[in-house]
């Protein structure tokens, strides 16, 4: 069969591909979308992990970790429980390699989500309605359930064929990601466990792709959350002061804008990608007293302090001492009566890329195997748990297999296509085939200058 993926056969197009050439064929309306009995099964799994509501600012996870557990079971993988901070379970799969003396795989995903808005959801947000497009819609669709339970899927086609993987595999599934993983990536990766684990190489989540290539991330940018605070004169709100709270406050938000806008520039003219610029974005505002009155408010007085947020995301390749002399010199001068706080800040991390060559060039080759195309390793311009192991010189993959698709982590109307999950599967079940029976033997077979 000639088509978009080259001259193939029927027994190497993958069934739900088939079904689906079919489908369009003798089908010219749009009806909701019918899959094959063991996808319909796939499917039925995915949603019942997005039912879960693992949302902050309360996340209850001992659903969610019966719910993994269930399916280690039933797939035949050991499992056990870590908990490093109380009610914040590490759920740690394991499915052991003919080999232990070779480092090991770990293949990481976050079990929370973000909060969510529920009147601005077209369908309930944990719900996992599907559309008569065959969207699924649900908190956590894209970012990032549907990355645990394909590695899941994955593993589940492997053992099912017979396959038996060199490199022992585990799964974890941590909490609390969302609002900087120290109640587990970080603890996981600081605990004799994972030591014991010896692992070689991770993999984690990555962004969707809005065209038909993969992206792969072998870096991301850190966040620094920066408070800046002025201070002045209080006084009647008719009075003009010099360096008053609310003057000084907007004279570093003039500041900091001109700084986006030269940053947002380079990427709206294609100089730079997202993850090689500093973003700023102002998140909150807050400075005065109104006194509420039974027509409206009264505001007449100035306020002595003013404060406003910022989320900053700095790339691996930025020296930090610059931006920092930025802060103290141009957004919050000691001369302006202008202090500031950072209320967290992640040490950016420059990988040593070539440690990364082996793993990225057999990844290529795993995506294309499965029909894939992979693009250019890019820096994340988010931030994520990889953090905690490449600050401990461990390799980490931020990867997603979700192409034609865009991106809704944290936005309304979260959704992933069936179509493009059940991909997913299939590309995840290459990768790690080919990671897990990567060893020294094939290094040499296993390179690229993509960097």
């Amino acid at each position: 069969m000639e088509g978009i993926y080259g001259t193939c056969s029927f027994s190497s197009v993958p069934r739900f591909l088939i079904f689906l050439l079919f489908f369009f064929l003798f089908t010219s309306t749009v009806v909701v979308v019918s899959l094959p009995e063991d996808s319909s099964a796939i499917i039925s799994r995915f949603r019942q992990y997005l039912r879960i509501n693992t949302a902050h600012p309360n996340p209850d996870y001992s659903p969610a970790a019966d719910f993994i557990f269930s399916q280690a079971k039933t797939i035949g993988l050991e499992s056990q429980s870590l908990e490093f901070v109380k009610s914040k379970p590490v759920i740690l799969l394991k499915w052991p390699g003919t080999n232990p003396d070779v480092p090991s795989i770990i293949l990481n995903s976050h079990m929370d989500v973000v909060a969510v808005e529920n009147n601005k959801w077209s369908y309930p947000p944990f719900d996992a309605h599907i559309d008569e497009a065959g969207n699924i819609y649900a908190r956590g669709s894209q970012d990032m359930k549907c990355v645990g339970m394909q590695y899941l899927e994955a593993i589940r086609r492997l053992k099912n064929s017979g396959f038996q993987p060199v490199r022992t595999v585990y799964v974890s599934f941590v909490p609390d990601e969302e609002i900087g993983g120290r109640g587990g990536a970080e603890k996981l990766a600081e605990s004799e466990e994972f030591q014991k684990m010896n692992v070689g190489i991770l993999l984690d989540e990555g962004l969707a792709s809005t065209n038909e290539t993969y992206r792969a991330f072998f870096a991301e940018r850190s966040p620094w959350w920066l408070v800046i605070k002025a201070t002045g004169s209080a006084g009647h709100g008719s009075k003009l002061y010099d360096n008053s709270a609310m003057e000084n406050l907007m004279k570093s938000i003039e500041s900091v804008t001109r700084f986006r806008a030269a940053q947002f520039d380079m990427l709206k003219a294609g100089l730079k990608e997202a993850g090689e610029i500093i973003s700023v974005n102002m998140v909150f505002l807050k400075a005065g007293t109104p006194s509420p009155t039974p027509t409206g408010f009264v505001m007449n007085m100035q306020p002595s302090e003013a404060e406003a947020g910022f989320d900053i995301r700095i790339p691996p390749t930025v020296d930090e001492k610059l931006v920092e002399k930025r802060i103290e010199e141009e957004w919050a001068p000691s001369s302006r009566n202008m202090t500031f706080e950072f209320i967290r800040r992640k040490v950016p991390v420059l990988p040593d890329t070539d440690g990364y060559k082996p793993w990225l060039a057999l990844l290529e080759g795993a995506v294309k195997k499965a029909n894939g195309k992979l693009g250019r390793p890019e820096v994340l311009p988010l931030s994520s748990d990889s953090t905690y192991y490449r600050l401990r010189g461990l390799p980490a993959i931020g990867f997603s297999p979700m192409t034609n698709t865009p991106i809704l982590l944290h936005d309304h109307n979260e959704f992933l296509n069936q179509v493009e999950y059940l991909k997913g599967i299939e590309i995840y079940e290459s990768i790690i085939e080919a990671y897990t029976s990567y060893t020294e033997h094939t290094r040499n077979a296993a390179s690229t200058d993509e960097f």
